[in-house]
């Protein structure tokens, strides 16, 4: 698995943005978002139980990650077909914020290391990714757990005043400050 430290790879997958089918899929790729923070996460399946819980959870502080100008981006091996129809008929997905990636190919999940070996699925896998494309933070957890949004948002905060920053840190509080 690629970790801290790492360039996150290249890619171009098929993305569903919206439930419009006129307007429902574009290609992302890494200069999609040139310049910004990438929050990305992967979870197993669509139509699954865990991963809409977590996905909500996401999309209910997205606007917490858009202004530190950081954009999510989700996503499975599902098809973006699948996706669409996910987004259409489930309640809580319906006006999803973020784009859901289509690893139909499994490249991107295998070049970051978090094909599930047992499932042929992605892992429920989180990388924070800075501006020049170096992933920062890698967050993984078993198939059966889900991740926690304010988390993720809380390390982004960290890295983002690049400096050291203690234990269970939050915005707006001391960093740690080496004489």
């Amino acid at each position: 698995m690629l970790s801290v430290g790492e360039k996150f790879p290249q890619f171009k997958v098929k993305a569903t943005v919206s439930n419009d089918l006129n307007t429902a899929f574009v290609d992302i790729d890494n200069n999609t978002y040139k310049g910004k923070w990438l929050v990305v996460f992967f979870y197993p399946k669509d139509f699954t139980f865990v991963c809409p819980t977590e996905i909500t959870g996401f999309a209910e502080v997205n606007e917490q990650f858009v202004d530190r100008d950081a954009q999510i981006l989700t996503g499975s091996t599902d098809s973006e077909f699948v996706h669409h129809a996910w987004r259409t008929h489930h309640k809580d997905l319906n006006r999803l914020p973020f784009p859901m990636l289509a690893d139909v190919k499994r490249e991107l999940t295998s070049a970051l290391g978090i094909l599930d070996k047992n499932e042929g699925v992605a892992q429920r896998a989180t990388f924070i990714v800075d501006p020049q494309g170096i992933i920062r933070f890698v967050y993984v957890t078993d198939l059966s757990v889900g991740r926690n949004p304010a988390e993720v948002l809380r390390v982004l905060d960290a890295l983002q005043t690049d400096e050291l920053c203690p234990c269970n840190w939050k915005q707006g509080e001391d960093v740690i400050k080496v004489a």
